[in-house]
């Protein structure tokens, strides 16, 4: 395909979007936006440019085709990447063969996924003849994935019908870096992760995902290291995502589970290639203990753990038995090293495994000293196990490197990506204050169609009363809606007691015209079959923690009243919220307005954006928080959202749920 001139391509984009352009003739329902153009046209002016261009585009907009149209009429090669797999299939197979399509362009396209998406051949041969299946479940679904195995051309996982994503089986059937043989591996001329990079290398443009992206710049690993250079467009969707997925990646972890699946390992590897040449019994089993106790030092007083959450660094660092778990761990495993580093030459998984394992015992010698400066630590706890992390405070560092490296187009956008011109929440974590900005509104009309509903002299979210309050004032609404309600919480624990009280709310009452409304949790079901019920059923009320608060899209009459139960301030105790608080305090800045707001007024805007989806929706949202009417940030939030009408009284937040069902 030639390239427009350089100059000619903003022309080829309005000629696209235009009336009886291109999109128009493949799509009947195509409707023309000026937002959709703007966008698009200040994405074609960046790829001429090879500049860094940020935009925040409102729900509607069209955001995807705006900047898919002129990467695909300019060109040249592009990366694009999206926050998940699901939404990377999404583009994959629906988004750019339409695009292709309709375009009339010869395109090559590619999907790549980290390791953990693609079946691998030889871990499938070792799981086959494994005795350590760990349930009759996982024996059913090794045959279901056998049989998929001797059809299937791309390996990728997403294709076995029914397969859970945390499955248990899946670890086994798939490779790490860590474990993958490489060159080494007795069929690696049929393997799928390999197959998935030489496409992507000779395609036109490559989907990933951000955690792909990350993954590769901190083990050169993914296959993207070598796809970046060549591509002249980088485009991250979802971009409000990025530094999340960013800070997993770019730092350092130590968890227990690593280390007893390292133990588990080295006893099965040792004793089927190098049985009695080592007591691999005794290593493995040092092995085994020093991870467990590595868990039982960082749980520490706490003697048992429920649920998931952070631990700060120095709740744990002086403490004897946590210093001594972190140096058995650093002995077991470079034991551990010792031992395969002699034996590494006869078999290629020995080889790896000794790598392994000298990798945990110097991770353990890291975390054993101070954390470098501008590196934040801490211990996440779970019931099962415990992960040391040491991280960036923001990915600013790592994407200015990428960016400084060789001129090209980077595009970076989302429906919410701050509360000023500058989307300073995230241009300035991410090292982009010199970016060009744009904010493509929304086209909808949310001041005839939407409005928002701040309850007067309601009890504060401090206050022991305000959850059966937010549970008391969600059943009036549901009622008088007959369901079709989102309840979204900022936390855990009040979404269970908040969701039970609703249920015995509404278990006593139906609603106004008598019938009964189910009461969904988050939890009690996985996530996809939770939705799918609620749209089965109109009267429902969806009961939703943080992954219900983005990504969900409900248009129509399905969903028509968003509940919050209150302001989502990150929590300030969490020890990466401290060490980025402490940071902006030391520049002389106000972190509460520059953090903790900025960040409520992002989760805000992502919260509502469930509510209106299409230019035919309506709804109601309540913000069950008084501080949105009282304080002087208030104004600040407020303005963040959509420019809904605000209703002052809860009487005529109810006429306006009557009238909608009506």
């Amino acid at each position: 395909m030639t390239p427009p001139a350089p100059d000619g391509l903003e022309q080829a984009v309005a000629a696209s979007f235009a009336r009886g352009g291109a999109l128009a003739r493949a799509d009947p329902g195509y409707v023309e936006r000026k937002v959709q153009l703007d966008m698009a046209q200040a994405v074609a002016q960046a790829i001429e440019a090879r500049s860094v261009l940020v935009v925040e585009a409102g729900t509607g907009v069209g955001k995807t085709f705006a900047y898919l149209v002129p990467t695909l009429l300019s060109g040249a090669r592009a990366l694009v990447s999206t926050a998940t797999k699901s939404l990377q299939d999404q583009l994959f197979l629906r988004d750019l063969p339409r695009l292709r399509d309709a375009l009339a362009l010869p395109l090559t396209l590619a999907l790549l996924k980290g390791r953990a998406s693609y079946l691998c051949l030889h871990r499938l041969t070792l799981a086959r003849e494994s005795d350590q299946l760990p349930d009759r479940w996982a024996v059913r679904a090794l045959a279901r994935i056998e049989r998929w195995a001797q059809t299937t051309a791309s390996g990728d996982l997403a294709e076995v019908d029914g397969l859970d994503e945390r499955s248990s089986l899946i670890p086994l059937v798939t490779s790490t870096r860590e474990n993958c043989l490489g060159a080494e591996c007795p069929q690696y001329r049929d393997c799928h992760v390999m197959k998935a990079r030489r496409e992507a290398m000779a395609a036109d443009l490559v989907v990933v995902n951000h955690h792909l992206f990350f993954a590769d710049m901190s083990l050169r690993d993914t296959g993207v290291a070598e796809l970046l250079p060549s591509v002249d467009v980088a485009v991250f969707d979802e971009a409000h995502q990025l530094a999340e997925a960013g800070i997993a990646f770019l730092g350092t972890t130590l968890g227990s589970a690593q280390g007893v699946d390292l133990a588990r390992d080295v006893l099965a590897a040792g004793l089927q290639h190098a049985r009695g040449l080592q007591d691999w019994s005794t290593l493995a089993g040092a092995c085994d203990r020093a991870a467990r106790e590595l868990r039982i030092g960082a749980v520490g007083p706490l003697g048992e753990v429920r649920g998931a959450f952070k631990l700060r660094w120095d709740e744990r660092a002086g403490e004897a038995g946590f210093v001594a778990a972190l140096g058995g761990v650093e002995r077991a495993f470079a034991a551990a090293a010792d031992a395969l580093d002699a034996v590494a030459e006869t078999d290629p998984d020995l080889a790896k495994l000794h790598e392994r394992s000298a990798d945990l015992a110097a991770r353990a010698r890291q975390f054993a000293q101070p954390a470098p400066p501008g590196k934040v630590r801490w211990i996440d706890l779970s019931p099962h196990q415990a992960r040391l992390v040491e991280s960036p405070l923001d990915i600013r560092d790592a994407l200015r490197e990428q960016i400084a490296r060789a001129p090209k187009a980077w595009v970076f956008t989302s429906a919410t990506l701050g509360d000023d011109e500058r989307l300073s929440w995230f241009t300035e974590p991410a090292g982009l204050d010199d970016a060009q900005t744009l904010r493509a509104g929304s086209p909808f009309d949310y001041a005839a169609h939407a409005r928002l509903y701040i309850p007067a002299g309601f009890p504060k979210p401090n206050e022991a009363s305000h959850p059966d309050a937010v549970a008391t004032l969600a059943a009036r609404c549901a009622r008088e809606l007959g369901g079709r309600t989102f309840v979204l919480t900022t936390t855990l624990r009040a979404l269970r007691t908040i969701g039970e009280r609703l249920r015995e709310l509404l278990d006593d009452n139906a609603d106004t015209e008598g019938d009964p409304i189910q009461v969904l949790i988050q939890g009690s079901a996985p996530k996809r079959q939770l939705l799918q019920q609620f749209l089965d059923q109109p009267a429902s009320v969806l009961v939703g923690s943080q992954s219900f608060w983005e990504g969900i899209d409900v248009p129509g009459d399905a969903l028509q009243c968003v509940l919050i139960d209150k302001l989502p301030f990150p929590p300030p105790n969490d020890p990466l919220v401290e060490a980025r608080v402490r940071r902006l305090e030391a520049e002389g800045r106000n972190a509460f307005a520059d953090y903790f707001v900025a960040e409520a007024a992002v989760s805000l805007k992502q919260g509502a954006g469930r509510l209106i989806r299409s230019e035919t929706d309506r709804g109601l949202l309540v913000v069950c928080d008084p501080r949105m009417a009282s304080m002087n940030y208030g104004r600040r939030l407020r303005e963040a959202l959509p420019p809904m009408t605000r209703l002052a009284h809860e009487a005529e937040a109810l006429a306006w749920l009557q009238t909608l069902r009506s």
